[in-house]
């Protein structure tokens, strides 16, 4: 115990060191230099000075408590009674700094010692109180870990190592998949399109955290150098994350003039597209993608119940992604609408348009618009593609040339089923994966990434989880979710039918004044 913690005890308050604190910054605040100094010096000193006043003040509000502290009853989850042997103190890492708590300690030969002062302050089974666990929480999901260390020691007077940032990251996503299961959610009221998308995007990975296949394989690949890969050791570095997103979205019936470029004003188009609402993005890279997938479907469920709205699936073409929708369709017994995207058609095209024309040029943009126009207008893909593989004959191209004409045509020949783009339009559908694309982006490369990082699966799975609470604007709810789930784990569990005795003195009633 500390001497000014000890000398603080001995006085009548608990609150003495605080209230010395705050005559010391009334007076440094009115000192000749204080009137004298700059505002941002005065700044650095009240929040400075103030940060220890704060933390001196929750000090005295756990030696209240702990003087409150009477002797309870205490029975364990194993139903062995417990009796208060001594006391023992615990350190808390709160938002304001370190403070100290001496309670009543309840032990049995060979059992576990509880303690319920901890219960009814409902304090984290490790130093860091839930205050600091959110706030790192919030900050890992944007920020590097580093960077966390740094900002939890500028606004609070907290000091959490990085290993511990990591850590507590991990603790405070670890209820994610439960609280979109369990969370109550009404059936949305409306007969809008309920569309699903799903991809994929690599995560660099630490080596012993990839799936075992991929380990293999870059184990398989010896490197040349120490320092860093070379050209052709990149690959099988990664583990892939599936990015899924569930979203309703107003139909929107159009006209092909309306995806072509340049034929309408882009300003009009962008009035009258509708957005999506009550959207829902998450990433996982630590569960299979058929269970991404089904947890996707499952959310689609819970807004619509009774399977009575139209489900439209974007994707882009993978052939294991199309067998895992269809799979987890049939299992909910939903009629789904596949709806292929036309950005990656029009990536194959445009890479098999420079092998008859110049990249860049003109030519190249008009052999696309043909062949897409062809495409909206409801032309098969497998008719496109036979005129593609006829233009590679009458082109003479060699097998290098044609490489990329064959790629489209097979694309399109695989997908042909997916591309009725002509029926998509009018019914309203849409037929591009931006969402899902945007989520690729925002929500795992912009923060997993950066140059030179290397993820954990439980790390890279914890800050994947905190940015879709994020994204989704879920977070303040699931953190009370996430609060009385660690309530239950650290302490209801612990004690004869998860009841916890309150070791304070009960409150008193409020009394009405009745005239």
């Amino acid at each position: 115990m500390s001497t000014a913690r000890a000398a603080a005890i001995a006085n009548d308050s608990p609150f003495c060191e605080s209230r010395q604190n705050m005559k010391k910054l009334e007076d440094d605040l009115t000192s000749e230099d204080a009137m004298n100094a700059p505002l941002h010096e005065v700044e650095r000193m009240l929040r400075t000075q103030g940060r220890e006043m704060l933390r001196a003040m929750m000090q005295a509000h756990f030696d209240r408590r702990s003087e409150q502290e009477r002797t309870v009853h205490v029975r364990g989850a194993d139903g062995i009674e417990r009796a208060p042997t001594r006391r023992g103190s615990r350190t808390v890492m709160t938002e304001f700094g370190e403070v100290e708590l001496d309670r009543n300690l309840y032990q049995a030969p060979d059992t576990e010692g509880l303690a319920p002062l901890d219960a009814a302050m409902e304090l984290p089974e490790e130093k860091y109180s839930y205050e600091v666990r959110r706030i790192v929480a919030e900050e890992a999901a944007r920020a590097s870990f580093d960077e966390v260390v740094e900002l939890v020691a500028k606004q609070s007077g907290a000091h959490v190592p990085k290993r511990q940032v990591e850590q507590l990251a991990i603790r405070a996503s670890r209820d994610f998949d439960e609280f979109y299961r369990d969370r109550l959610c009404r059936p949305e009221d409306t007969d809008h399109l309920l569309v699903l998308s799903f991809d994929a995007k690599g995560i660099a990975t630490l080596h012993r955290d990839l799936r075992e296949a991929t380990r293999k394989a870059a184990e398989a690949t010896p490197r040349r150098l120490e320092t860093r890969l070379t050209k052709g050791e990149k690959p099988n570095r990664k583990r892939m994350a599936q990015v899924a997103t569930v979203y309703t979205i107003e139909q929107w019936p159009r006209e092909i003039a309306d995806v072509l470029h340049g034929v309408h004003d882009k300003c009009d188009k962008e009035k009258r597209r509708p957005r999506p609402t009550n959207k829902r993005v998450w990433a996982s890279v630590v569960h299979s993608p058929q269970r991404v997938i089904d947890d996707a479907f499952a959310e689609a469920v819970r807004r619509d119940p009774d399977l009575k709205r139209r489900w439209v699936v974007l994707v882009d073409g993978n052939k294991d992604q199309l067998t895992r929708i269809r799979r987890a369709a049939r299992k909910v017994g939903v009629e789904i609408t596949i709806v292929l995207d036309l950005v990656h058609v029009i990536e194959y095209l445009w890479r098999a348009a420079y092998a008859f024309h110049t990249s860049g040029s003109n030519e190249a943009e008009k052999w696309v618009d043909d062949r897409l126009l062809a495409l909206l207008q409801g032309r098969s893909g497998g008719a496109v593609a036979k005129s593609l593989r006829a233009m590679i004959k009458s082109h003479k191209l060699d097998a290098s040339s044609a490489k990329p004409v064959e790629r489209a045509a097979k694309y399109l020949v695989n997908n042909t089923q997916l591309l009725h783009y002509d029926r998509a339009l009018a019914d309203g559908l849409p037929i591009a994966t931006g969402v899902i694309e945007g989520a690729c982006r925002y929500l795992v490369q912009d923060r997993m990434g950066r140059t030179g990082a290397r993820w954990s699966s439980a790390g890279a799975e914890a800050v994947l989880r905190l940015r879709a609470l994020r994204t989704s604007d879920d977070f303040d709810d699931y953190w009370v979710f996430h609060l009385a789930k660690e309530h239950e784990r650290t302490h209801q569990s612990r004690y004869a039918d998860k009841t916890v005795p309150n070791p304070l003195p009960p409150r008193r009633p409020h009394l009405k004044l009745v005239k």
